[in-house]
């Protein structure tokens, strides 16, 4: 072989192993992007059946509650979204034997009043809490539609958690098999969680029981938002009695409709179960489903939600 294309060949194999040194260990390297936030893309496998949203109420309304009447009959109350210019926030409701098809009933149930929160009572009356001035108060009723102020405070802002609330709403509310009360109720922090999230308050859900509904026992903080999965925000707490007789708590949080199970005096960690975006991209999707509230007909679930300007809508599970 020539010398001097030996000599070549050489030059042009020291040359190959001089660029492959400096790519491999000498030339900076894109930085591997950190992981998302939060782990929250993927619905929980176990109820990744709901349905797609239909609407039950079409308008600027929403914090519905649903609960059975009597002539298996159904009740939805709903309020006024607070941003329609000279609402009362008031509370209207509407009747469905099906849960699809819904009939509003004539007249106002309350103005002023928010979070409808009910309970059927062995007698056969109802209990309603809701949010007004910043704590919780009840009223009582013989029919669902006319309604009396109990006297005194549910819940105050009070607690033993050392944390500043600047108001208690948004309470939900069932009655256990010995005839005891259990509430989960939302405490809001006027201080955003973190400079890059969109709302400018922190909420927390505490829990409290009662003998009588009346005189409650705070318990403590039931689910803290304060954490990268919840990002300092759920509201609309739900309680139910699900179909294996287990009690689960509903809410909705940046993501969608998630769940947690009542166990023994605690909550277990929540679990994304229903949401209307399913971008993993998106960290905070625009107009999630909010105030769950849930009841079982026949064989189906039925999930009613507000959407932002657009009303109650309902989703099915079976």
């Amino acid at each position: 072989m020539n010398k001097n294309l030996l000599i070549g060949l050489i030059i042009f194999l020291l040359l190959a192993v001089v660029v492959l040194v400096i790519f491999f260990f000498v030339w900076p390297k894109k930085p591997t992007p950190p992981p998302e936030r939060t782990s929250q893309n993927e619905i929980g496998k176990n109820e990744s059946s709901w349905q797609s949203g239909k609407v039950a109420i079409a308008g600027r309304y929403a914090d519905a509650e649903i609960i059975e009447v009597a002539d298996g009959k159904y009740r939805l109350y709903y309020s006024i979204e607070p941003e329609v210019k000279g609402n009362k926030l008031e509370m209207y409701s509407a009747v469905s034997s099906d849960g699809i098809n819904w009939r509003q009933e004539a007249g106002v149930r309350n103005t002023f009043k928010t979070f409808a929160d009910v309970v059927r009572l062995a007698d056969g009356r109802y209990r309603m809490y809701y949010q007004t001035a910043g704590e919780i108060k009840s009223s009582i009723s013989s029919d669902g539609l006319g309604w009396k102020e109990e006297t005194g405070i549910r819940i105050s802002k009070e607690n033993s958690e050392g944390l500043s609330f600047d108001n208690v709403a948004a309470s939900a509310t069932i009655l256990l098999p010995d005839q005891s009360y259990l509430m989960v109720y939302r405490g809001q922090i006027n201080k955003k969680y973190a400079s890059d999230v969109p709302n400018a308050s922190t909420q927390i859900f505490l829990w409290a029981v009662s003998k009588d509904g009346l005189n409650f026992e705070k318990k403590g903080i039931a689910i803290d938002s304060r954490n990268d999965s919840l990002l300092g925000m759920i509201d609309g707490p739900e309680l139910v009695k699900w179909s294996d007789d287990s009690i689960r708590l509903y809410f909705w949080g940046y993501k969608g409709v998630y769940y947690s199970t009542y166990q023994n005096g605690q909550f277990t960690s929540p679990t994304l179960t229903f949401a209307t975006s399913t971008d993993s991209r998106v960290m905070f999707p625009p107009n999630p489903p909010g105030d769950p509230t849930l009841i079982k007909i026949g064989d189906t679930w039925f999930m009613y939600y507000g959407q932002h300007e657009k009303g109650i809508f309902y989703t099915t599970l079976k």
